[in-house]
């Protein structure tokens, strides 16, 4: 499956530089001034799993092809977006397709470099941010409620119960909730979702911070800074550090993180928290031409799985050959495990595990 991710912020947050050092790229204008993001820029990330090079030397695949992850950037939003303010909010469409928003938000002083109101106030940008969305959102609904009661008029049931949902929501987003907030049956979840609504994704904080704060993290008091959103998903980021360890090769980025007392990049940090939030995991097929990794949702079944893969896979099903990750390590590969009996053949109800190794079987 395809993940991709929103990066939405108050314009001069460190978006556009972040976005470069995520996608190891120039592609997204970093200046200091407003709006110099006009078009939304993509870059796609590949998922670090250390995993995927352990199974491919065992095969001596050809090829090691890991999950990806697409960023997308738009240009910064200001108060009064959804009036015109700014660039406006037409570049939100961009990401209503998204699986989750990243919203960073800027935490750092620099004098040298414009805050749009002035002032560094996260709580105050967090703020700005939703309203803009919840109003994008608003906007949004008006139409599919027109087309909704329309359709109800006509007969349809499942128009009718999308109805009383997107109405329950805009009685909401009125009152300053995100979609998000709001309690769903399993039902109304998968409604919900059909009306791409911004405000019911997932959002992770991306806290922009000076490179002397990424040592000994008061995390405590970062969160402070956040305000009432101090609970939510926080990964703290210097935009700068990230994108040094960009531009490095693996040795220097490695002597980087040492010498910061980091354990890991904030890409890595990120897509974990993606990954977490979307209920998301990996499972992998192996062979000597690639062995290769796949984005799964969790709980989903053999067949769902093979459906990753090839449409066509999920359809004609048959049964799947399955081995878990460190049982294929232990014995050195598919024969080894098949000797020792860690080779399993799983039907349609079999739920796959994070990092079982997969070989799908099916009519065409």
């Amino acid at each position: 499956m395809s993940l991709q991710i929103g990066l939405v912020g108050m314009p001069n947050v460190g978006k556009s530089t972040l976005f470069n050092a995520l996608t190891r790229s120039s592609g997204a204008e970093t200046a200091n001034y407003p709006f110099c993001t006009i078009d939304p820029n993509v870059g796609v990330v590949e998922v670090p799993d250390e995993r995927l090079n352990q199974l491919a030397k065992i095969m001596q695949s050809e090829k090691a092809i890991p999950a990806t992850v697409e960023f997308v950037d738009i240009a910064g939003l200001v108060k009064g977006a959804s009036t015109g303010e700014g660039l406006g909010n037409k570049f939100l469409s961009h990401i209503r397709e998204c699986a989750a928003i990243a919203q960073v938000v800027r935490v750092f002083e620099d004098p040298d470099i414009i805050h749009v109101n002035g002032k560094i106030n996260p709580h105050s940008d967090i703020e700005t941010i939703h309203t803009e969305l919840i109003l994008a959102d608003l906007q949004s609904l008006e139409k599919q409620i027109g087309r909704l009661e329309k359709e109800t008029r006509g007969g349809s049931k499942e128009a009718k119960i999308t109805l009383i949902l997107a109405e329950k929501i805009k009685i909401a987003l009125d009152q300053g909730m995100l979609a998000n907030e709001l309690e769903f049956t399993s039902e109304e979840k998968n409604l919900a979702r059909a009306l791409h609504l911004l405000t019911n994704k997932p959002i992770i904080f991306v806290a922009n911070i000076k490179e002397a704060e990424l040592k000994n993290l008061n995390k405590e008091a970062l969160r402070e800074k956040l305000g009432k959103y101090k609970d939510a998903k926080i990964i703290p980021i210097c935009a700068k550090v990230e994108a040094d360890l960009a531009a490095f090769s693996d040795e220097e980025a490695a002597e980087l993180l040492k010498e910061l007392e980091l354990k890991e990049s904030g890409l890595k940090q990120l897509i974990r928290e993606a990954y977490d939030v979307l209920d998301l995991h990996t499972f992998f097929t192996a062979g000597p031409k690639e062995t290769r990794a796949w984005t799964l949702r969790k709980n989903s079944s053999a067949p769902q799985a093979a459906g990753v893969i090839h449409t066509d896979f999920e359809k004609g099903f048959i049964r799947a050959e399955v081995i878990a990750f460190s049982d294929f390590i232990e014995h050195s590969g598919e024969s080894g495990a098949r000797e020792k009996g860690k080779l399993r053949l799983e039907g349609k109800d079999y739920t796959i595990a994070d990092g079982d190794v997969c070989h799908f079987r099916f009519n065409v």
